[in-house]
């Protein structure tokens, strides 16, 4: 299963080089980095390999990005927007209408930009060891100092790339990976690309993608640190991390925990899709709501910035739990969320990994100048109904979701309120409940039974 070399050119007139192999829908494309997807075919068996797995499942398709392979090499523009451009051009070629779209380190954030230009063409996004912004990965002098390394000796860069770039690296993945950089374009274009790559930001795009996202990264990461994956992960609203024992920021000698991850997470999200997909088919789900207390009077003594500032941890917790627990964020209403599940089990679970995290971050709020954030949560379970807009971004409706929002209304901070469905959906998993009795809820004719659920350690 060779690729044979086909191109297209982008609205700026570049002309990129592309290959497809094998066959399935919907396609996996690639992101390239600085470095020809198909120099490093030839020269890592180990790559080929792990492309050939990928193309036996669905068809793959890879690119050079401009200045580098088979694309034109004379040009001078690598800003992320040029690189979408790429990418655009690729997909149109084709006429793909929906693809799963990787990317690995500083093709990230060209990945992040295309998904949230064109959500209703991505139906899955994977990111493999990438950031959000470039600064955060701390060593900006040594990266400068390497770019004018690159401009001088290209002929010799390579040989110490690996220490600088890829520390804890085998000395054989070392070897290929910089020989096909190497081969792959010029000294001055390498230095460009990575000069850009750090000045990226995508920060604020995060929040606004809400295609089903998987982040792998390596726990002893050097290069791109695993708090930045974990980071890109919590931003993400429908995201899922998964690390991966690697002692270096790359191991293609152990690969397979990758592979089977995005396996797992195509074939979960293909079949499932997403939340609004399956509550279309009248899908049962478990609907969760949180809102933080008092915001409007944490606005009023702190001021609009930092407030903001404080939110911005409310979103970070949830989004972290929510990646951890399998839940889909379907909106957030700026000091709450309404996320949905498939299972009750991991709804709660969730819920309680929430409180939890809000009250060990309170415990020492006091001695680090913050305030306190009480959030409550309210749980309810049936089969809501969804609606997409054009851009496939989509919301659940129906009796399950108000309920479920009533819920959360009548708890307090650092409450989680559940249904009796709840309750009974999750009897037998070592959940402990205390009766709240019946509340009237506003928009029901009936009473409904509330319970608290005990989730202190004792």
């Amino acid at each position: 299963m060779e690729p044979h070399i086909r191109f297209c050119t982008t609205p700026d007139g570049v002309r990129i080089a592309y290959a497809t192999m094998g066959e399935g829908s919907p396609p996996i494309i690639s992101a390239p980095i600085w470095f020809s997807p198909f120099k490093n075919m030839a020269h890592e068996p180990r790559v080929a390999s792990i492309y050939r797995d990928i193309a036996s499942k669905r068809q793959l398709i890879l690119f050079d990005r401009r200045g580098t392979g088979m694309s034109d090499r004379d040009v001078d523009d690598f800003s992320r927007g040029a690189l979408v451009r790429d990418l655009e051009a690729v997909i149109g070629h084709l006429k793909l209408r929906r693809v799963v779209l990787t990317a690995w380190d500083m093709a990230g954030a060209v990945a992040i930009e295309y998904a949230h230009r064109h959500p209703n063409r991505v139906s899955h996004l994977i990111l493999t060891g990438c950031y959000a912004r470039g600064q955060d990965l701390g060593h900006q002098d040594a990266a400068r100092s390497l770019a004018g390394l690159m401009r001088s000796g290209w002929d010799v860069a390579p040989e110490m790339l690996p220490t600088l770039v890829m520390p804890g690296v085998d000395p054989e993945t070392a070897r290929h990976y910089f020989t096909a950089l190497r081969e792959s374009c010029s000294g001055e274009s390498a230095a460009a690309q990575l000069e850009a790559a750090l000045t990226e930001d995508v920060t604020h795009l995060l929040p606004e993608i809400r295609t089903p996202a998987l982040v792998l990264h390596a726990r002893e990461d050097r290069m791109v640190p695993f708090e930045l994956g974990r980071e890109l992960a919590s931003l993400l609203p429908n995201a899922r991390l998964v690390p991966l024992d690697w002692e270096a920021h790359w191991d293609p000698r152990n690969a397979a925990p990758m592979l089977q991850a995005m396996d797992e997470f195509l074939n979960v999200c293909g079949q499932s899709s997403a939340a609004t997909e399956t509550a279309m088919t009248g899908a049962f789900r478990t609907i969760l709501f949180t809102d933080v207390e008092g915001s409007t009077a944490l606005t009023q003594r702190l001021g609009d910035a930092k407030a903001r500032g404080v939110l911005r941890e409310h979103e970070r917790i949830v989004r972290e739990a929510l990646a951890a627990h399998g839940g889909s964020e379907v909106k957030t209403m700026g000091d709450g969320f309404m996320a949905s599940f498939g299972s009750a089990t991991k709804a709660l679970e969730c819920a309680i990994a929430i409180q939890r995290a809000f009250a060990a971050r309170n415990e020492g709020v006091g001695a680090h100048g913050h305030a306190p954030l009480q959030v409550r949560i309210g749980l309810n379970a049936g089969e809501p109904i969804a609606e997409e807009d054009p851009d496939g971004r989509g919301d659940l409706f129906g009796t399950a979701v108000n309920l479920a929002a009533r819920i959360a209304a009548q708890a307090k901070g650092g409450e989680i309120l559940v249904s009796n469905v709840v309750r009974e959906l999750v009897a037998g998993k070592g959940f402990l409940f205390s009766d709240r009795e019946d509340a009237v809820l506003r928009g029901f004719e009936d009473p409904v039974r509330l319970y608290d659920v005990r989730w202190r350690e004792e």
